[in-house]
């Protein structure tokens, strides 16, 4: 434990006061506004696209650059803590992160769009792992579950819940809200950290004493390659010489951590935790939780808009259906995590995991919302039981003086899970719409009866004669798309189900929770 926690007033041995739940809401809110702010764009992509005079392709960095920001700042919060001090840097963090939402709320320009969303990566995504260092330094032992059930239900609602409030605003609003809800919730949040925080000493030494190698070495490498893995299907891949020159950047960054492992006095991110088979068990579980959260919240409403034609709030609606478990469940948690066995918690989530993205592999072209609603349910169950439980089982495997870095690195580890996972479906999407689409079309038989005499009523119908017979075929040709894109959707929820499957006898390999042991979360 550092210096700052150490300073930190000790809560009671029994019973937190109010300024310690107060620090707690606001450690809760901070991490639902760095959640939330992920997808909530996703709905109004669209809009803004078009609003300050962006492409599609253009676009897709309104979304990526906040997640690549967030993906390099979570893992450096544990230092910038020690420097600043927890109070002090979670202030600058919300103020600075209200000012970007402004400025991405009156963006006139790309430019202007993505710096103001870099802006909100870097400072949102310091409020994550923060919020179980509040947890740990102003709740008791005994309180602490109910503490780490806040977290969890904030870290689990934000994804879902960004669709669905950004599609509201846009619809009923403007996209321009999507940012400006921001300020107020910050105001609330601003003040509860003034209140519900200890004052406590900077340390500027540490700026010294830093691990230099590590802090660029992070920003290199993570940025990197989640730069990589979110445009490589759109770049071709090493076709690309942008491809290449950023896979380069990305091992110069990775060499630089390595390096700073064996150079830094105290490492930025503690990396040989990973050699703890337990932890790695936890790290690589993460992984793929991220994955599915963040996948299925991608192809979800894909599949809702381009087949069954569902506006933005619509596919919104069936994404939160999945949040509905996680709200039911957050009461059992502190009665869970002392009851049963963490390995049997775990396990369930998993299998109810693989059985929520099996059920999903038979979906057909008049597949509509409702169909996702029993396996959204169980999705949110399994995501609860999961995540949960290995953010305990991620800092009871490993000594109290790095719980700071495993708590770091499993959330790191869930946000890159979802990068691979967003970039490795779309491109399985895009490789098995293709390859179905051709292999639909070479079952169609030229000589087939039963097929000459449809496309010959649909010429008639729309009038005969070649441009009759050229329409009758542009409309099989579209039959054939949505048919061959339901096909590959299925792909992307088999593909699901396997990785799940791979990584489940993991399960084994976690520790039990030490007996009386009470969610101590990150520092």
């Amino acid at each position: 434990m550092d210096e700052e926690s150490a300073s930190a007033p000790t809560p009671p041995s029994d019973k937190a006061d109010v300024g310690a739940w107060l620090g707690v809401a606001a450690g809760a809110i901070g991490s639902l506004m760095a959640t939330l702010d992920i997808s909530i764009v996703n709905a109004s992509l669209p809009t803004i696209q078009g609003e300050i005079g962006a492409s599609s392709s253009e676009g897709t960095w309104i979304a990526t650059a906040y997640l690549v920001a967030e993906i390099i700042i979570i893992p450096l919060t544990g230092w910038l803590e020690r420097v600043f001090g927890l109070r002090r840097f979670l202030l600058i963090a919300a103020i600075l992160f209200t000012g970007f939402s402004v400025m991405c709320g009156l963006s006139t320009s790309l430019t202007m769009m993505i710096f103001g969303r870099v802006g909100q990566g870097f400072t949102a995504g310091a409020m994550i792992p923060t919020a179980l260092t509040i947890i740990a330094t102003r709740l008791p032992p005994n309180q602490q579950p109910i503490g780490t059930a806040l977290f969890g239900l904030t870290v689990i609602m934000g994804p879902v819940m960004g669709p669905l409030v950004g599609g509201w605003l846009t619809e009923n609003f403007s996209w321009h809200y999507a940012f400006f809800v921001n300020v107020p919730i910050s105001a609330i949040l601003i003040t509860l950290l003034l209140v519900g925080l200890p004052k406590s000493k900077m340390q500027l030494g540490e700026l010294v004493n830093a691990d230099w190698l590590g802090v660029i070495g992070l920003v290199l490498g993570l940025g990197g390659i989640t730069v990589v893995l979110e445009e490589g299907h759109r770049e071709q891949w090493f076709e690309s010489v942008l491809i290449w020159q950023l896979s380069a950047i990305t091992l110069l960054g990775f060499v630089l951590i390595a390096a700073g492992q064996f150079t830094a006095k105290r490492p930025v991110i503690k990396l040989a935790l990973l050699r703890n088979r337990a932890f790695a068990a936890v790290f690589t579980l993460a992984l793929v939780l991220g994955a599915v959260m963040f996948g299925t919240a991608y192809v979800i409403p894909q599949f809702l808009a381009a087949v069954a034609d569902y506006n933005a709030m619509q596919a919104g609606k069936i994404v939160f259906i999945s949040g509905i478990p996680a709200m039911l469940m957050m009461p059992m948690f502190p009665i869970l995590v002392a009851r049963v066995d963490l390995r049997l918690i775990v396990g369930t989530g998993i299998m109810l995991l693989a059985l929520s993205c099996y059920l999903d592999v038979n979906l057909t072209a008049q597949s509509r919302g409702g169909d996702f609603v029993v396996t959204q349910l169980l999705r949110g169950l399994g995501t609860v039981f999961c995540m949960l439980f290995l953010n305990q089982a991620a800092i009871s495997s490993v000594p109290v003086t790095d719980a700071g870095d495993a708590a770091g690195l499993f959330n790191a580890g869930r946000n890159l899970g979802g990068s691979i996972g967003l970039a490795l479906l779309a491109t399985l999407q895009d490789e098995r719409w293709e390859f179905h689409r051709w292999t639909i079309h070479s079952a169609l038989g030229a000589n087939d009866l039963n097929l000459q005499d449809w496309v010959g009523q649909q010429a008639m119908t729309y009038g005969g004669g070649p441009e009759g017979m050229a329409i009758a075929l542009r409309s099989l040709d579209g039959m054939v798309l949505r048919d061959a894109l339901v096909m590959a959707f299925n792909d992307d929820f088999m593909a699901l189900t396997v990785g799940i499957l791979l990584v489940a006898p993991l399960v084994f390999l976690l520790r039990p929770l030490p007996k009386g042991y009470h969610a101590k979360a990150a520092h």
